[in-house]
């Protein structure tokens, strides 16, 4: 599918130097219908119409830049309800990235060998833990009496040594740099903004909570996975949750390679994700792909196979959703960490 920005832009009737909206000479056309409503017969009869001509001329000109103005409004309008919502014979057009294309290895690497690369790799050095993420997320919104619109987002959380943490969250896309893409506002309602839209911007007071998962995350399988279900809320975990926990813990974590290769020995102990193969991220990282088969979704976690550090988790339909419009294949949703 073509992408829906791309459409909007080639659909737009008023470039930013069209001259139908500015303040030249009307075109010939414009002229004989603007001298048609100034000098066509009167409604009235006694009623002195060529009196005011130049002043009335002067209000019609304003009238048809108006209605022109009114018009090419809503075709743009019109143009995107079709981007978002779809047209009448179309599906709906959901701006949402496909999912990754895994390519198929006859022999993965399963995710105990990686593991232990992980750990070897932690062994000879690596960089540190450290509180604050760097995430992009593509989420899914979905509801049941409109159709889905996927939401492109940057978040940024960094800690001072004093306690305090800022986030920065932005509107922006990294398949497509420079390009204006679909925000919110504060009612939930989609709308194109520019990339780099700041959508909030926090700073949060000295914070020094002991508990999961604003304490530091443990260097060993046996009690990362305590630590995640105390996060979690849970007393045992299964795949599905220890992946939720995976997500919850690099939201607040950027890990250290000891970090990565207790969380990658604890997904492998679990035994739950069998190995796909190759895969390219979308930031453009090779990793290696393990999915969980779930009913009616696929969960798959991007692993850097040289460290174990994980790349992304993406979640896929892998059956049709229709009271939320959505079918199998769509993403719902992607996540992608970076250091």
């Amino acid at each position: 599918m073509a992408d829906e920005l791309d459409l909007l832009r080639r659909a737009n009737p008023v470039p930013a130097d069209a001259p139908s909206l500015g303040d030249g000479p009307l075109g010939p056309r414009a002229e004989r219908h603007l001298e048609g409503l100034l000098h066509g017969p009167p409604t009235a009869p006694d009623r002195p119409y060529r009196r005011s001509a130049r002043p009335a001329r002067r209000r019609v000109r304003r009238r048809v830049r108006a209605a022109w103005a009114l018009a090419a409004g809503a075709v743009v309008a019109v143009t995107v309800s079709a981007l978002l919502l779809g047209g009448p014979t179309t599906a709906p057009a959901v701006a949402a990235p496909r999912p990754l294309a895994v390519l198929a290895d006859a022999r993965p690497l399963p995710l105990d060998r990686l593991a232990d690369r992980a750990e070897r790799a932690a062994a000879d050095g690596g960089p540190a833990l450290r509180k604050g993420t760097h995430v992009r997320s593509w989420s899914l919104g979905m509801s049941d009496d409109a159709p889905p619109v996927t939401l492109p987002e940057e978040r940024v959380v960094r800690w001072t040594a004093d306690g305090r943490s800022t986030e920065l969250v932005v509107a922006t896309d990294p398949r497509h740099p420079g390009r204006p893409v679909l925000g919110e506002d504060e009612d939930g309602t989609p709308r194109l903004v520019e990339d780099g839209h700041v959508i909030s911007r926090r700073t949060h007071p000295p914070s020094w909570s002991d508990a999961p998962p604003q304490s530091p995350p443990p260097r060993d399988a046996a009690h990362l996975r305590a630590y995640l279900e105390e996060a979690q809320h849970s007393e045992t975990l299964d795949t599905p949750g220890l992946l939720d926990a995976t997500a919850l813990l690099l939201d607040n974590w950027t890990l250290g390679a000891r970090e990565s290769a207790a969380l990658i020995r604890l997904l492998a102990d679990d035994g739950g994700l069998r190995p796909a193969g190759r895969v390219t991220d979308r930031l453009g990282r090779p990793g290696h792909a393990y999915v969980y088969e779930g009913t009616g979704v696929r969960r798959m976690l991007i692993v850097n196979p040289a460290t174990g550090a994980v790349l992304g988790l993406e979640t896929t339909f892998t059956a049709d959703q229709p009271e939320y419009r959505v079918r199998a294949g769509d993403v719902m949703e992607y996540r992608a960490w970076t250091r």
